[in-house]
């Protein structure tokens, strides 16, 4: 902590001493990190890919359970249409449908 204290009080020495090590170290941490994340991202790019695919699974089931619910309710409606036009007609006429 003491370092960085020294950095933001102005000890130019410091600052450049730190400044030169990220410059020479950089180069040989770098890789080691990116060896070690690119397994990770990897991994989050996959299970983001997976719930995508199963979001479209799921996505068109619902679609067909709406599109059942959508034809069930018009057949009912279609039923009551007709059960109403037959109650309105007078006895011994029938429908032209």
């Amino acid at each position: 902590m003491g370092l960085l204290d020294d950095v933001f009080k102005g000890n130019i020495g410091t600052g450049l001493a730190i400044g030169i090590g990220a410059a020479v170290l950089g180069p040989v941490i770098l890789p080691v990190l990116s060896g070690a994340a690119k397994p990770l991202v990897k991994a989050a790019i996959k299970s983001g890919i997976l719930l995508y695919e199963k979001g479209k699974e799921v996505y068109a089931e619902m679609g067909e359970v709406v599109e059942d619910l959508v034809a069930e309710a018009r057949a009912e409606i279609a039923e009551v249409h007709n059960e109403a036009a037959e109650a309105l007609q007078p006895e011994g006429e029938t429908s032209a449908s």
